[in-house]
């Protein structure tokens, strides 16, 4: 008599957790995606880690989201030591790095200061702005021959020729409406935003027009390469430092 084996059942071994694909789980949004904010909220999450400031009047739709999810928003935030400053009557929303001297923080914003032309300009928009709220204005608008004409004055004929000094004023000025702190109404003419106030306090104001004033009385020359000897550039991260 002969042993026959048993025959051997060949099976497949199923996975302990089965795939699922994207289109039958709608709350992926991408493979593996462990997120739970909707869709846009994290955009929105996203856009003030890229940007410096978000406005109101310029991103309205992303404003109401914010708005809207501010307390998820923040919580992811504050995950990165990064904390939501939500101006409500400028309009204005900004992230700003947590510093601590009793806890080790691992610093993620970069300190990026304004180079000193374009702390100049800012000076001067924060000037017009202030004037223009004083007497009432409910916006503040500056043409680009007056940012000139001004702020011109403030160097000395030592900084060399009026056309490299006009070529970084006009830099100046393109990187302050980039970041929002003019809006270009018509060519050459600017709106003023209300985000000068929060860069630039009047108390940090009077301290860079005596500053200024010192200057003219010494008849002392203005580096336009410079940004760190008696005064620093305004800190374009980190507002607050800016604007105490």
């Amino acid at each position: 008599m002969t042993d026959t084996a048993p025959a051997t059942e060949t099976t497949t071994e199923e996975p302990f957790i089965a795939p699922v694909a994207m289109e039958h789980d709608p709350d992926e949004l991408f493979a593996g995606d462990r997120g739970v904010l909707d869709p846009e909220a994290r955009r929105v999450l996203v856009r003030l880690l890229q940007r410096r400031f978000l406005l109101a009047d310029r991103n309205r739709g992303e404003w109401t989201v914010l708005m809207d999810h501010r307390h998820a928003i923040e919580s992811r935030l504050n995950d990165l030591f990064v904390r939501l400053v939500v101006d409500h009557d400028r309009g204005v929303a900004y992230k700003e790095q947590v510093r601590s001297d009793e806890l080790e923080i691992p610093i993620l914003l970069r300190d990026e200061a304004y180079s000193r032309a374009e702390t100049l300009v800012l000076v001067h928009l924060r000037t017009v702005y202030q004037r223009e709220s004083t007497a009432g204005e409910p916006s503040a608008r500056v043409d680009i021959e007056d940012i000139e004409q001004t702020v011109l004055t403030y160097f000395a004929e030592a900084d060399g020729s009026t056309a490299r000094r006009q070529k970084a004023i006009r830099a100046a000025v393109a990187r302050l409406r980039q970041d929002g702190v003019i809006e270009e109404e018509s060519e050459g003419r600017y709106r003023i935003s209300p985000l000068v106030e929060i860069l630039l306090s009047s108390e940090r104001l009077r301290e860079l027009r005596d500053w200024l004033a010192d200057r003219s009385t010494h008849s002392a020359a203005i580096d336009l390469d410079d940004t760190a000897d008696d005064t620093d550039g305004v800190d374009a991260d980190s507002v607050t430092e800016a604007a105490r």
